[in-house]
Order: C-alpha cells, then structure tokens, then sequence
C-alpha cells in the first residue's frame, strides 16, 4: 500500500524549557504536515496525554502523526504511524503487528539496511546521521553527501521505491546540498526547536523543500 510521505519531517524531543505540545503546535501553525513525536522519558499514561492533545492539533492542521517507537500504543491513539529507531528492527514482525494501513519509517546508517527495511515494508527511512547531533546521541559514522547520492542510485538501480531522507543535525544551509543528491526529503529537529524564532525556523526550511 502506497503511502503519503511528507518531503520536510518535524520531530519534537525532550527539551526543558519547551514541552512535546508546545513543540508540536508551534510546527502546525507554521504549516507542518508532518509531525514525529519522539518522546523516550514518558510511561504510557504521559505518552497517551501527549499524544491524544498532539493528535488533535495534527487533525486541526492537516497532520500526520508518527510516533517514535512505542508501538504497543498502536490503537490507543489516532497516531497513523511509527518511526523505528532500532536498525537491527525486524519490520516484517512489526508490520504484521501493526497492519498495512499504519505508515512505517526506519532508522538507517548503512545502504544494506535501507535495502533490507525496504524489502520487510518500511514506507520510508531516515537515513544518518548527516552530521553532529544532540537530540539523539549516537556513535554512527556521518554520512557524507556522495554516500547519500550513492543510496539513491543504488536503490533506483534495483528499482527499490523507498523515499530516503536526511536526518541528524540538518542545519537550514544544508538543505540545498543535500537534495541535490536526489533524496526525498529531511528530517529537522534542533534547528527548529532551537531557534530564536521557532515558527520562522519551520517556514524557512518549508520554503527550501518546495
């Protein structure tokens, strides 16, 4: 089942003086349509608050709700979708678990794991880090712009229809670079989240995806 996938991803995070809603508004009334709510500090209860007010300004707005992991919340929620964070995640099970209408994206950092999400049903991948971040710490090499235009033409070659976006510590001045390399879109956080002016932020990366 073919699936809408937005080119510009908002992710929220953990920030202390701005909570997950805050976040989440402020990306809707600056025009998202895409929200990921990535939220590892929560239990279920805290989640679900989060998410059913989130899910709302998505549906006032014209959203797409995607929730980082905690696919168990699957049905509990109007949520259309989960992004896995996990590159070892077997997304055959998940998929199983989840069914074909819920949206799947995946973490990649290698070219064989965005072959092999793509092959067990992901509907499309973040694929980094592009550079240094701080909203998800990790160990993984950067991958550099050529390494993202070999991704592409390797997937095209083998006529592998999975939208690839950049991820992790995209700064606005990147963004030309990088779809030049023929990847679908980005995946932004902190540059938003951090800015100044948060909504101004969104329209300006808005603006260079279209």
């Amino acid at each position: 089942m073919k699936k809408f996938i937005e080119k510009l991803h908002f992710i929220t995070h953990d920030i202390e003086h701005l909570t997950h809603i805050e976040q989440a508004q402020t990306a809707c009334e600056a025009g998202a349509k895409w929200i990921q709510y990535r939220c590892l500090s929560k239990n279920d209860d805290e989640l679900l608050k989060d998410i059913h007010v989130i899910a709302d300004l998505c549906d006032d707005w014209g959203a797409t709700l995607i929730v980082t992991d905690h696919i168990h919340l699957n049905g509990k929620a109007d949520i259309q979708g989960f992004h896995i964070e996990d590159m070892a995640a077997d997304f055959t099970h998940i998929r199983n678990l989840v069914g074909e209408a819920i949206t799947l994206g995946g973490s990649a950092n290698t070219i064989e794991n965005l072959l092999r999400i793509a092959q067990e049903g992901a509907d499309y991948a973040g694929f980094g880090p592009f550079a240094e971040t701080t909203t998800k710490p990790n160990s993984y090499p950067h991958i550099d712009l050529p390494h993202y235009q070999k991704a592409v033409t390797t997937l095209q070659d083998q006529q592998i229809d999975l939208p690839i976006l950049a991820v992790g510590g995209v700064k606005l001045t990147d963004v030309d670079d990088l779809l030049q390399t023929g990847i679908f879109g980005i995946a932004v956080s902190s540059a938003i989240n951090l800015a100044e002016d948060r909504s101004d932020a969104y329209q300006q990366f808005y603006n260079k995806m279209r």
